[in-house]
This record gives C-alpha cells, structure tokens and sequence, in this order.
C-alpha cells in the first residue's frame, strides 16, 4: 500500500487507543507525538504537522462525546475526521458535461509521469463507457510522441500525434475536425526541468487555443514538501484545477506531496499505485484516510468490484447466494473477480476492519498463488462437476489434477474451500441484505468505524 509506513504508525496509534482503559491527558498526549511523529517520517511540512496536531487536541478537549459513542470512539473519529480533512476534506471529482469533446488538459515538470499518466486516465475513464481519444502536443522530449502512442494503444484509444511537427499549435489544428467525435479529449503537452519562462508562454499559447474545460498537474511523489511551491506556480500560471499524484507505490515518503497539494487549493483528483495501465485510482480524502487507519475504504472496493463484474452478473449472484445456491462456477466467478480487482493486499486494505488485522504480505502472496492454482484446476472440471460438486469421487478427483498437472491435495483443497463458501451461502438463506447491514451495525460488526465511514457503507450497500 502507498504510505505504509505512516499506516503502519497510525493503526499502532489507534490500537494503543484501543488497549488503554481510560481517556486521559497521558493517553491524548501520547497520541498527538505519535500523530506528529508518524507524519513527520512521511514528508510533510512541520508548521502543517503543528496545526494539525492543535487542531486534534483542541476538539478532544472542547468537544462532548456524543450519545452511542464511546470516549475511545469519539477519539477515533476525531483522528479520522481530521486526517481526511487535512488532506483536502471531500473528494473533488472531474465533472464531466455534455459537451464534445470534454479536454483534459495535462501539465508538469519533466520526469513526473505525465505521459503514462495520460493513458491511465485514458483507461480509467474508457472503463466507464467513454469515447477517449489522446492528443500529443510534446514536440520536445524526443520519445514524448512514441511513448503516448505505446500508451494509448494499451488504453485502446485512438491517438493524434505528428513525430515531424515542432509546432504544437499546428498539430492541434491539424487533427481539430476529428475531436468532436469523442466525449473525452486528453492533451499531452511539454515539460521542462523547472517551471521556466519558456514553458509558461508555451502553457499559455496552447492553453488560449485549446481552451480545457479541466487542467491537470501532475506531480510525483517523490519531491516532497517542494510540491506545495510547483502546485501553486502551475495554479498561478494555467489555472490549474487538479492534481495526479504519480509514483505513490514506490519509496518515496509521499506525505509532502500529498499535503502539500491540499492546502494550494489545486485538489488531488487521482493518485497513481503502481506501474500497470489500470493503476490509477480517483482520490477520496476520507477513504484514503480510512485505508490508513485500517478502517478500509467501501466506496473503492465498490469501485473495484464494478470494473471487475458488471451490475447483472453481480446482481444475479448474490441472488443465487442468498437464496442459498453456491456452485464451482460461482466459485470460479469470484474468483475472476477478485483478479481483476488487482493484488490481493491491495483488496483487503479496502475492507473494514481487515486492514488492522495485519495479515502478512507473504500470507496474502502465499493465497494469491493458491487462487491461481484453482483456476487451472476449475478449468480441468467438466460443466457438470461445476454445476454439482457432489459427484466428484476419487476417481474424478484423480482425473483434474492430472489434466491441470497438479497434485490431489491440491483439488481437495479447493473443495474444502468451495464447502466453506457453500455453508455460508446457506447460512445466509433467505437474508434480507438490508437487514443483514443493520444487525451488523447493532451487533457490533461495524463498531469503532466512523460515523461518515457507516453511512457510507449503508449507501453504497443500497
């Protein structure tokens, strides 16, 4: 996960919280140096670190515990509540309008991403059913032109480019007939070392014709607390309304920039987490939040599961699920799934509650494997052994696990888990979901969450 050691450090916090037997001065003290402490070590500004922790231990002391709450909750909630807050508060999204084509315009310093970050951007939005083209306006870095044609083509997007032209105003207009024909336009345009005069005039000239209806900085992560400069003069000089923070599952400390960004008002709209053309997510302060704390993150597990599994063929099974029915194939579905929603410690920090649980990286990569395997043995099975389970004796047993070219144990494994699956499916016979949410609530099942991270739950549950 991106920061993870500031997560590490904070859910730690939330467990000392969580151990201790009264709220006292001690305890809150102790909290706010581990609160500083940890984002510190993450990069971000001191003086931004400083009012963060006042503004904590100001409401600790100033604000009653509120009814259904608990003191060790209420504490909780302030932390959470601020943390989300301090790094931009709502999630500010790209409003897309009707017009055609809606051009996103993408600015930056030399080296921070911007290309790729192009076709991940490409993807993200043509996973949702839009008409994406890419523009090239970079006529400098010689590889500018190429590469965004290598990313467009694993974005499966048309791109405009023109190796030969060294006027960006003039490729613009070459390709302008063609833009209205999609429903989303994605301009490349040059970098520099430093924001430099050179670079503002050219901004400026390319922004006064192509006229974005959204501007994006992109930033890498590993510069630090100097992004709050390079923000600002981006938003001073092109109006800048947004940043993607790039390289966030690397090394890099990657607080300053985050918080940095923040509090220039230009709002972070996606981070980068990896180096795959998928790997880009839209920036919800509260549940990025929630992720590091170890309380997950709903609204992009549902995000994820969406891009994994359309709304029928969920729909369709958690019907079958309720109602009691569980087969192979359903096995095999999930199973599909849960590859398409990426790796699989990057799904478990999205649930609740599973991120504080701290299961090894190597258990997680361990069952990642495991899921691999039982694919190859699901693809041995016959349609009927998918659709009866039961009738797998020895002698089919011995036949999957030669055509899969596994072992025996191996598919009697998988058959233990499919049982297991298959009991809850039973269990969960006749449940009401809504009612299932509610008795989770009284029950426990969500207590110490957040207010805001349970209603959230619910509406996404709707």
């Amino acid at each position: 996960m991106v920061l993870d050691k500031l997560g590490s450090t904070l859910k730690e916090t939330l467990a000392k919280i969580a151990r201790s037997v009264f709220v006292d001065e001690k305890l809150i003290n102790e909290l706010v140096k581990d609160i500083q402490r940890a984002l510190l070590q993450a990069d971000v500004n001191v003086k931004l670190v400083f009012d963060l922790s006042q503004k904590i231990k100001s409401r600790i002391k100033e604000e009653q515990t509120p009814s259904g709450l608990t003191k060790k909750e209420h504490l909780i909630n302030i932390v959470y509540e601020e943390l989300a807050q301090f790094l931009g508060g709502e999630k500010n999204e790209i409003i897309l309008t009707e017009k055609k084509p809606f051009k996103i315009m993408m600015v930056g310093l030399f080296g921070s991403g911007k290309t790729t970050t192009i076709g991940k951007l490409a993807k993200y939005y043509a996973k949702r059913g839009k008409k994406i083209a890419v523009l090239g306006l970079d006529v400098w870095r010689p590889a500018a032109m190429t590469q965004l044609e290598q990313n467009a083509k694993l974005a499966n997007v048309p791109c405009f480019i023109d190796k030969k032209e060294k006027d960006p105003i003039k490729i613009w207009k070459h390709y302008e007939p063609e833009y209205a024909k999609y429903d989303i336009l994605i301009i490349d345009t040059a970098g520099r070392d430093a924001l430099n005069e050179e670079l503002i005039e050219e901004l400026n000239k390319i922004t006064k014709i192509v006229q974005p209806d959204e501007t994006l900085l992109v930033i890498s992560a590993d510069i630090g607390q100097t992004a709050q400069k390079q923000a600002q003069q981006f938003h001073d000089t092109c109006s800048v309304q947004g940043v993607v923070v790039t390289k966030m599952d690397g090394t890099a400390k990657g607080g300053g920039a985050l918080s940095a960004c923040a509090v220039t008002q230009a709002h972070i709209k996606f981070i980068g987490v990896g180096e795959k053309i998928d790997d880009l997510e839209s920036f919800n302060p509260q549940g990025f939040v929630g992720r590091l704390l170890g309380m997950g993150d709903l609204e992009a597990l549902l995000e994820k599961a969406k891009e994994a599994m359309n709304e029928e063929d969920a729909e369709d099974m958690s019907k079958r699920f309720l109602k009691g029915e569980f087969t192979l194939i359903d096995l095999y579905d999930q199973m599909q799934a849960m590859k398409k929603m990426g790796p699989l410690a990057k799904v478990m920090e999205m649930i609740p509650g599973m991120g504080q649980m701290n299961i090894p990286k190597e258990l997680l990569q361990n069952q990642e494997v495991k899921l691999e395997t039982w694919k190859y043995l699901l693809d041995s099975c016959t349609r009927e052994e998918l659709e009866n389970a039961d009738i797998l004796d020895n002698n089919r047993i011995e036949r999957i696990a030669k055509g899969s070219g596994r072992s025996i144990l191996e598919v009697r494994e998988l058959l233990k888990q499919y049982k297991q699956a298959k009991k809850m499916a039973k269990l969960l016979k006749g449940q009401d979901p809504d009612k299932m949410m509610k008795n989770m609530q009284k029950g426990g099942g969500l207590k110490g969450l957040p207010r805001n991270m349970i209603k959230s739950m619910m509406k996404g549950k709707r």
